[in-house]
């Protein structure tokens, strides 16, 4: 009931409406007195101050409909563009680096070679379930993180805000699984056709543990020693893996190469690539595979995602041609091989700068790449002596870390401003921002890299020496490891 002022301060009760929107009615043809005329502008006020309220009320619930919608539409599209991102990584491990590196062995070693690929798909898998995704994202200290996502406790349908605030953090754990499994497989390129199979499953696993989750930890983990969005103490930048992926499994790939010594008959025996067809099908699988590596690290269908997109395509694209050039100048023709192999540098030395640098000096970057990684391949692995059967740490250690020290020099926040000062300004990023103390983090971060991939890969292969032995026998070696070690042929012309 409402009280309305004149007429004896009377009570107007809600069932006396009808009667009273009747009297309004009749007030349109009969002169009305003082009390009636103000009971109906009382009542006509009343009734737009309801209607009003009822008016915001829905404009607030539809408001509210429209913002939830948004978000999970949002979150919708960002999760499918992640799990696309998820398969396209996956599948550069296999096929793409599967047939990348088994057309570049002899073919008694075809099979043996894809196997090492295909295994880290299956074993990494469950190491990341057990302790491997909480290792590298969890939170115990600056260098390696805890054990609160151990077994996947905790990881469902409800996002991480610390790393991608819209999607699941099951997709963000199945993403970054996809590049702790290819990240040991690289390093197999260095000890292919000359390391037992059992040897190589405990070296991975003690790799995996004491290299990559501890790196993807400092790197990429929330108060992680080089995060530098995330409370690191020295801020390196690695969008996609520079230092995470490539300088860990390139260096890694080195020490493995010069401790295992070199395959019977290098440099002097007929060692070539039995199969440039297959290598080609991989390196355009890597190729296409590593727009998911690296526009994929946007953890989101974003602008980002685009730049680092085309700063990949760009990379590899300048890299191929760079490469192909210095080879011509050098043997005085361009070879398929020289030409696939350049795309790959690219690829790698674009990786930690595809998320913060523009098209232009992607180009650059990649052009650079191609030619380093070409001299240190053709030239200096030659002066040096030493047998990297598949040139991992050619191309991915010396790339990555080319990449990541260039990294520090281009990297603008007019392509990522995730990075503010308290009052909400875009901080300087590189060189190119006026920040030249950035070259110095990348230094640290590439040293860090370097330092941990040297000592912790050689500390395991002493120890997976001494308890299993890593050298195949040298009848097994010559015969190949297909049929030595797995009972197979890649080929067979009888049947």
């Amino acid at each position: 009931m409402f009280r309305l002022s004149g007429g004896g301060g009377r009570c107007i009760m809600v069932s006396d409406w009808p009667r009273l929107h009747h009297e309004a009615a009749l007030s349109a043809v009969l002169p009305l007195g003082n009390y009636e005329m103000k009971r109906i502008i009382c009542l006509l006020v009343l009734l737009c101050s309801v209607l009003a309220a009822q008016s915001l009320q829905s404009v607030d619930a539809r408001l509210a409909a429209m913002d939830t919608a948004v978000k999970a539409a949002q979150s919708a599209g960002d999760n499918a563009w992640m799990l696309v991102c998820s398969a396209l990584v996956l599948m550069m491990t296999g096929p793409g680096l599967a047939l990348f590196y088994g057309g570049l062995v002899r073919k008694k070693n075809v099979l043996g070679t894809m196997m090492q690929s295909f295994i880290m798909m299956a074993l990494v898998t469950v190491l990341w379930a057990f302790v491997g995704y909480s290792l590298s994202f969890g939170e115990w200290s600056a260098v390696v993180g805890d054990l609160r996502y151990a077994f996947l406790n905790g990881v469902g349908a409800a996002p991480n805000a610390d790393y991608a605030a819209t999607i699941p953090q099951q997709t963000f754990m199945i993403y970054q699984l996809m590049f702790a499994i290819i990240t040991p497989a690289l390093i197999t390129g260095a000890f292919a056709e000359r390391m037992k199979f059992s040897a190589m499953l405990v070296f991975m696993t003690l790799w995996s543990l004491l290299v990559y989750f501890p790196m993807a930890h400092m790197v990429w983990g929330k108060g992680g020693f080089l995060n530098a969005f995330l409370g690191g103490r020295i801020p390196c930048l690695d969008f996609a893996g520079g230092t995470v992926v490539h300088i860990t499994s390139g260096v890694s790939a080195l020490v493995c190469a010069l401790y295992l010594g070199k395959r019977h008959g290098y440099p002097h025996g007929q060692i070539k690539p039995h199969s440039l067809v297959l290598s080609f099908i991989g390196a355009c699988l890597l190729w296409v595979g590593w727009f998911g590596f690296n526009a994929g690290s946007a953890l989101g269908s974003s602008a980002l995602a685009t730049s680092a997109f085309v700063a990949t395509h760009f990379g590899a694209a300048a890299a191929a041609i760079g490469w192909v050039i210095a080879e011509w100048i050098r043997t005085g023709k361009p070879s398929v091989l020289g030409g696939i192999s350049g795309a790959v540098a690219g690829l790698v030395a674009i990786t930690p700068a595809s998320g913060f640098v523009k098209p232009m000096p992607a180009l650059l970057i990649g052009f650079a790449a191609g030619v380093v990684c070409y001299f240190m391949v053709a030239a200096v692995k030659m002066k040096l002596g030493y047998d990297d059967s598949l040139d991992a740490f050619g191309v991915h250690g010396v790339g990555g870390t080319l990449g990541a020290l260039l990294t520090g020099v281009f990297a603008t926040n007019q392509v990522n401003d995730a990075l503010k000062d308290a009052s909400g300004k875009a901080l300087p990023l590189g060189l190119v921002d006026g920040n030249a103390a950035q070259v110095l983090s990348q230094l640290a971060g590439i040293a860090i890299a370097w330092g941990l991939a040297i000592v912790a890969t050689l500390a395991i292969l002493k120890f997976c020496d001494a308890i299993i032995g890593l050298r195949v026998e040298r009848d097994h070696e010559i015969e190949g490891l297909d049929l030595s070690l797995h009972g197979e042929e890649g080929y067979s012309f009888d049947s």
